[in-house]
């Protein structure tokens, strides 16, 4: 008797009855469980230290204890630097905790700086002097906001624009150093306005402000950074207030002086016209 064999599925396909396999195709894939929305205490306690931090130096301020209130915006920006490191350290980074940074920094680099030298030098010049610190809380806010939407679009090296820790840095170390060389604010009222809108300004421009975030803290580097980097604490604990001021106004200038010399760079000179020939006599 002849015997026939089966033909054998193309293509592998297993031989299970067709409606079994329909069954199979028609079963929708395990749903995941939604993630929690919480928060990470670790980066946000940074936030918070920096946000009071802010908030103490407007008290100070109102009472007259503007030393004191230098002193808290520079350890508020301290504190700012370290919440988003530690963030991406520990891989705790959230929505919330950008939000939460954002809001602080508007406290402690953008009304409590204002309210400082608006206390301490501005009162005097009525109008003028309120206008210079909106106008300085207006940059800060814009600031913000721009680097909150242009946070996946802009060079990683570079900040656009003055950032606000920086500018609430010089604000507040001007008073600090001034004060500490016994001027009042009374004396250099022009003087504050000046300082407090080029900062408020600084803050809305497109110059290039270098970022600090290539450093890489988990690479090993030479013995010799170690060293430098104590030579750096020598020098601040030297004169605090007139080595941080300086280093501030350093950096506040960088910026401009890094978008000038791309510009003079990229500028390309003009064509010089061609020779002119003059004509050939005919005979």
């Amino acid at each position: 008797m002849a015997t026939f064999h089966r033909r054998k599925p193309k293509n592998n396909v297993a031989q299970f009855p067709r409606s079994a396999r329909a069954t199979a195709a028609t079963v929708p894939p395990p749903v995941k469980p939604k993630r929690r929305r919480g928060i990470y205490l670790l980066p946000n306690a940074f936030t918070t230290a920096a946000l009071f931090s802010g908030f103490f130096a407007i008290v100070q301020a109102m009472n007259q204890r503007f030393e004191i209130a230098g002193y808290a915006i520079f350890i508020a920006a301290v504190l700012d630097s370290l919440d988003g490191r530690v963030a991406r350290l520990t891989n705790t980074q959230s929505d919330f905790g950008a939000e939460y940074d954002s809001l602080s920094d508007m406290v402690a680099f953008g009304v409590a700086p204002a309210l400082v030298i608006y206390q301490w030098s501005l009162l005097g010049l009525d109008k003028w002097g309120w206008l210079a610190a909106f106008v300085y809380v207006a940059g800060a806010g814009l600031r913000l906001a721009r680097f909150n939407t242009n946070i996946e679009i802009v060079d990683k090296r570079f900040f656009q624009g003055l950032p606000s820790p920086a500018a609430a840095a010089m604000v507040a170390g001007f008073v600090l150093v001034l004060d500490n060389l016994r001027y009042t604010g009374a004396e250099l009222m022009w003087q504050s306005f000046c300082v407090t809108l080029y900062a408020g300004l600084s803050m809305v421009s497109n110059s290039p402000f270098y970022s600090f975030k290539v450093v890489n803290l988990r690479k090993s580097v030479p013995f010799v950074y170690a060293l430098i980097v104590v030579l750096l604490f020598v020098v601040i604990l030297i004169n605090p207030p007139r080595v941080l001021f300086g280093a501030f106004i350093a950096y506040a200038l960088s910026g401009h002086a890094i978008w000038v010399w791309k510009w003079l760079r990229n500028r390309s000179p003009g064509e010089e016209p061609p020779p002119t020939v003059p004509p050939t006599e005919t005979e």
